[in-house]
């Protein structure tokens, strides 16, 4: 073939190419159980805590065992399902998905990653996984836990050179989440019926971040103490009122004792607290002449 033949079928070849599309028949479910109860349990407890943190934002994203796909390559060879828990920010949160596509995410990657491990896959999530996260994803806080074991949680913030420095735990052993803004710890408590020691969001302040159904407890109960404080202030002033009328009444019958009581008395009486009647009960009973007794009236507000 002659160079200029040569020269013309390579032209054609670059102008006939095109990139390969990525794949479009992804699968979003392997019916591969999950590690057991307590996973799901603690799966659920994340994603919904973290949705009542956020409550009045729509901007982000979490979910938990959901398919994650960021290359055709790995598409096609199904070799990394995705992670227990993830949360993405800054995206629209009331789209529908059956799984995260990067592609088709303006190639958006997770914020925030939990693993939660178990003998079978600690290695993984130490290992291969922890490097994905941070070589292909650059997800800044990664997190693993094992619900089985309370002294496992381990976390990596990504530093400015792009590498997981481990995170140093507080006192309370709980890991600072920089991303979120909130802490992750620890919580012993009963939840869907399973006692153990759970991994959960905690506020800057150190204020367990609650379940739905345990802010609406929580919710319920403060109505009930706002309720019964109101009705025990009702009973206090009825009582007050009781007290001010007999006293009042007291000192009329009293102050008949003086001829011309001046008029202004009544109205500068109506003003008076409780304690104030009751120390001029006590003067109009000693007080000898008119001048006494008015003397002690406070003046009118």
């Amino acid at each position: 073939m002659s160079d200029l033949a040569t020269q013309e079928t390579t032209s054609q070849t670059v102008v006939g190419w095109e990139p390969s599309m990525p794949p479009t028949d992804l699968i979003f479910d392997d019916g591969e159980p999950l590690e057991s109860n307590r996973h799901r349990i603690a799966i659920n407890v994340l994603i919904r805590s973290l949705q009542q943190a956020y409550l009045d934002r729509n901007n982000f994203f979490t979910s938990g065992n959901m398919f994650i796909y960021y290359s055709s390559e790995q598409a096609r060879n199904r070799d990394f399902r995705g992670p227990d828990f993830f949360a993405v920010l800054n995206v629209d949160g009331t789209t529908e998905r059956q799984g995260w596509v990067v592609w088709e995410e303006g190639g958006r990657y997770p914020d925030v990653i939990v693993e939660l491990m178990s003998p079978s896959t600690a290695s993984a999530d130490t290992g291969t996984k922890k490097d994905i996260y941070e070589r292909i994803f650059r997800t800044p806080d990664y997190f693993v836990f094992n619900p089985f074991d309370p002294n496992s949680l381990q976390g990596w913030h990504l530093d400015a050179s792009q590498h997981y420095q481990p995170l140093v735990p507080n006192e309370q052993g709980w890991l600072w989440c920089q991303t979120l803004g909130l802490w992750l710890g620890t919580w012993q408590g009963t939840l869907d019926r399973e006692t153990a020691v759970w991994l959960r969001f905690y506020d800057q302040e150190g204020n367990l971040v609650p379940l739905p159904e345990e802010a609406a407890q929580q919710d319920a109960q403060s109505a009930q103490q706002q309720l019964e404080i109101v009705q025990q202030q009702a009973q206090a002033a009825q009582q007050q009122g009781l007290q001010q009328g007999t006293l009042r009444q007291l000192l009329r019958i009293l102050a008949t004792r003086f001829d011309q009581v001046p008029p202004d008395i009544e109205p500068r009486l109506q003003v008076l607290e409780v304690n104030q009647l009751e120390d001029l009960v006590a003067v109009a009973l000693t007080a000898q002449t008119l001048a006494e007794f008015v003397s002690n009236v406070p003046e009118g507000s």
